[in-house]
């Protein structure tokens, strides 16, 4: 966007210098958008009640600053980067203030339960009216239209609504929720690339839109191949464990000290691992010689799993991976403390310094690297009104005394 139209670009350097989000969110689903928004220098407003602000501000792990005041890591990773203001949107000053707000913001990113906002007379038909270039991203469990609009929902609601939970875990055993909030990343994620794309057409255009993004309908995208197995062939794919519906030998195997990824079940691939295992006639073996054979579940199962393990258990994690090189894909199962103080994600600035309580904390860097315009992460989460002052004064034209009397008010 022009200097002129791309709001204040208060803060931020990189590809996104320039553009102004308003972050009505909390927990996860929403200022994990916002925060890549914000790493990738874009100015992001975090907006909380006065008297109730992000919950997720005490949720563990805790850091202690030095007044032994407890300041939560897990919010200050998801809201680093980011200014910090309070308004409530219930008074009738909130309301007309973050009107004022919008005039001056290129995005808004909301995730209450559709029909909040409109409730409150601040939905996007009324937002529009202040600026019709504003994107205003809205993340809920099941989407701004269908019979489910208006149910609650978590992350692990689109787990299990998407179909990813039902095919999560061991045949013999019920299914399993992936081990994170994957629901809550996916929509997140989805939010961030729709909101680039209506940043773009607006910038062709000169109008805004709304961006609707459903945690049912992300998971739904994570399945993989169970949709056309289903629509195809009439399987409904079911746990599998380590194994992979159709794909052999790909999978985890135990190895001296843990266990491995291996995933050479090409013929090329196949041919390398019998190699370096020196067992090279394995690779004509006729009832194993090919992908197509290697793939029947009965033949893997019986021959080929047998085999990587007699050649696995022989040697660790870290000697498997020097001998696969990069000849044939085979890493180790890493525990995030390993892939913490791995040398590669070092080199990749994928763990990076972030001050919280005065102390800096590691966590997970930006994943998008870009050549010319790279993102950052480096400011603190903001407290609950940190900056009320600077955003009023510089997007609302408030003087101090003003935001000193609407906080007196509890309009901020």
């Amino acid at each position: 966007m022009s200097e002129q139209s791309a709001g204040t670009g208060i803060i931020g350097s990189g590809p996104l210098k320039g553009i102004t989000v308003l972050d009505i969110t909390r927990v996860v689903a929403g200022p994990f958008c916002s925060m890549l928004l914000a790493d990738l220098g874009a100015t992001v407003i975090k907006v909380e009640h006065p008297d109730d602000p992000d919950y997720a501000r005490t949720f563990p792990p805790f850091v202690k600053g030095d007044d032994d005041s407890e300041i939560s890591a897990f919010f200050a990773q998801f809201n680093r980067n980011k200014l910090g203001i309070t308004l409530n949107l219930k008074s009738a000053e909130g309301k007309a203030l973050l009107c004022k707000l919008v005039r001056r913001a290129d995005v808004l990113v909301e995730n209450f339960r559709p029909g909040t906002m409109d409730r409150l007379g601040l939905g996007y038909e009324v937002l529009k009216k202040e600026n019709p270039r504003l994107i205003y991203t809205a993340i809920s469990g099941f989407g701004r239209t269908g019979p489910n609009a208006s149910r609650p929902a978590f992350d692990n609601t689109g787990q299990a609504a998407g179909g990813l939970w039902s095919m999560n875990g061991y045949s013999d055993r019920p299914p399993v929720r992936v081990g994170t909030i994957i629901g809550d990343l996916a929509a997140s994620l989805y939010a961030a690339i729709g909101t680039l794309a209506a940043l773009r057409e607006a910038e062709r255009g000169g109008e805004g839109q709304v961006v609707d993004i459903s945690q049912q309908d992300s998971v739904l995208t994570l399945t993989e191949n169970a949709v056309v197995r289903y629509t195809t062939a009439g399987e409904v794919a079911t746990p599998l464990g380590n194994d992979h519906p159709f794909v052999r030998p790909y999978g985890q195997f135990q190895c001296k000290d843990g266990h491995v990824f291996f995933g050479g079940y090409t013929d090329k691939f196949w041919r390398i691992t019998c190699e370096i295992f020196d067992e090279p006639e394995l690779a004509e073996d006729p009832e194993i010689d090919t992908m197509e054979k290697r793939f029947n579940r009965d033949v893997a199962t019986r021959r080929v799993t047998p085999i990587l393990e007699r050649w696995f258990t022989r040697h660790t994690k870290a000697e498997l991976e020097e001998m696969a090189g990069d000849r044939i894909p085979l890493s180790a199962i890493k525990t995030i403390d390993e892939v913490v103080e791995d040398p590669h994600i070092a080199a990749r600035n994928m763990i990076v310094k972030i001050p919280v309580a005065g102390k800096l904390v590691r966590m997970f860097g930006l994943p998008i690297k870009l050549s010319g315009t790279p993102g950052n992460a480096c400011a603190k989460a903001p407290d609950p009104g940190e900056h009320n002052t600077f955003v009023y004064s510089r997007l609302a034209g408030l003087t101090p005394d003003e935001v000193a009397k609407l906080s007196a008010e509890g309009a901020i």
